[in-house]
């Protein structure tokens, strides 16, 4: 569209995007069929044949129990899963102790928070008094959070009678580091917050976040859904205590996501979900529990998704984390450029010229976001509409919902463009432009 900056649609990372979306079934033209412009990735991404293939050649050629008995076929499927398991965790700076598979992120916080109520509770023994929480305590979140990241807090403060103390946002959805400073005191022994908000596409100061809540003693848990598929991460060097994140958002299958936590917090964090190839000693009255990561993964793993989402880390890794952080960030950069254009489009979260993630949430004055995202779809472009699992926020905003496009490795300018121009015709249509 006319007066919109430039966004390379040519390459990422050296190669071509025509190139990398012949890798996504999901983009192959079919007969009689108008192309479909996804802009849904901070949902859920599409999948390259790659990881298909991989997951399918695991399950039709390697397929065994895995870290049980002693059958050459089960050391050959124990060596796929914990292959995969060391893949990822370098993928984030992670040791292989460090990484715990999880059903999900949502899954990993709960991990996180259920183990702290059980220790508040006593359980886990002196090692985990580290964890424990009673009245007085602070647990600090941030209003922007996705409820995967609030309610098992909630949770958590309800059960040993802490606090839970936010972080408030200002008139755009924006938390700030003076604002997070202003909460944290001595009281605090949870900071929970996501890197990047995944409804205005906030980057979270994360490493400044982690030192002053490590100044107070408190521990720091990070939501890295919207990181770790879009960006370079390293838990460790960032300083973080616990991180989630998903597989289905970075070009990896659902049913999988992982938690990392520091080795020594791991080892002394009680487990959520307790039953077989997590113990070291069972009798009838006691249990004693692995060290992690096999702690926590009572019950059959998600192998064959553990040996697809390698294989997402896999190809990320070839195009470059940094490239595909640039190449989103121009999306959002041209589809704000593109919205300035069209009075009564309100933008969320960073305005232009300001660092965000490559995700663009929107509210047109006078229409619902769910009659929007109707008018979107029957236009051919899929997005996200509706309050994204952040009430807290879009009600600190004075919404109740809101449309979102978000990008990945495959999104072309081209696409950003068809969303704004989308957007112009939903105004048309709904009668409320000019």
């Amino acid at each position: 569209m006319e007066g919109m900056t430039s966004f390379d649609t040519d390459t990422v990372g050296g190669r071509r995007v025509a190139d990398i979306r012949r890798d996504f079934p999901a983009f192959d033209p079919v007969d009689g069929a108008a192309p479909r412009t996804y802009l849904d990735s901070a949902a859920t991404s599409q999948r390259p044949r790659q990881v298909l293939d991989a997951e399918r050649d695991y399950l039709e050629h390697h397929l065994a129990a895995v870290h049980r008995g002693t059958s050459a076929a089960v050391g050959e499927s124990t060596s796929f899963f914990e292959d995969a398991r060391e893949t990822v965790a370098r993928f984030v700076g992670a040791g292989e102790r460090e990484l715990v598979w999880a059903e999900n992120a949502t899954d990993a916080l709960n991990i996180v928070a259920l183990g702290m109520a059980d220790a508040s509770a006593g359980l886990g023994g002196p090692e985990a008094s580290v964890f424990s929480l009673g009245p007085g305590d602070e647990i600090v979140v941030t209003e922007a959070e996705h409820h995967a990241n609030l309610i098992p807090w909630q949770r958590l403060a309800a059960r040993t009678g802490a606090t839970l103390v936010p972080v408030r946002v200002d008139q755009h959805g924006l938390w700030s580091i003076d604002a997070m400073r202003s909460v944290l005191n001595e009281r605090t022994r949870v900071v929970a917050f996501a890197e990047i908000s995944n409804v205005t596409g906030y980057l979270a100061p994360v490493a400044d976040v982690a030192e002053l809540a490590h100044r107070h003693g408190a521990l720091v848990v990070l939501d890295a859904c919207q990181s770790v598929p879009h960006r370079p991460v390293d838990f460790a060097a960032a300083g973080v205590d616990f991180a989630a994140f998903s597989g289905h958002k970075m070009l990896g299958p659902n049913g999988i996501g992982a938690l990392y936590g520091r080795a020594e917090l791991l080892d002394a964090l009680p487990p959520a979900r307790t039953g077989g190839s997590t113990i070291t000693l069972v009798t009838l009255e006691h249990a004693d529990f692995l060290p992690s990561p096999q702690r926590f993964e009572a019950g059959t793993q998600p192998v064959s998704q553990a040996v697809a989402l390698a294989e997402a880390v896999r190809y990320l890794d070839a195009i470059g984390m940094e490239s595909v952080a640039s190449h989103e960030a121009a999306f959002a950069e041209r589809v704000i450029d593109g919205v300035a254009a069209l009075p009564g489009v309100r933008v969320l979260g960073p305005q232009a010229g300001a660092p965000r993630a490559g995700l663009v949430s929107v509210a047109i004055e006078g229409v619902h976001a769910h009659d929007v995202g109707q008018f979107l779809d029957e236009s051919g472009v899929v997005v996200r509409t509706g309050h994204h699992c952040a009430q807290p926020l879009h009600r600190a905003l004075g919404l109740t919902a809101s449309t979102r496009a978000s990008s990945h490795v495959y999104t072309t300018g081209d696409e950003a463009d068809r969303f704004v121009a989308a957007l112009a015709e939903a105004r048309r249509f709904f009668g409320v432009a000019a």
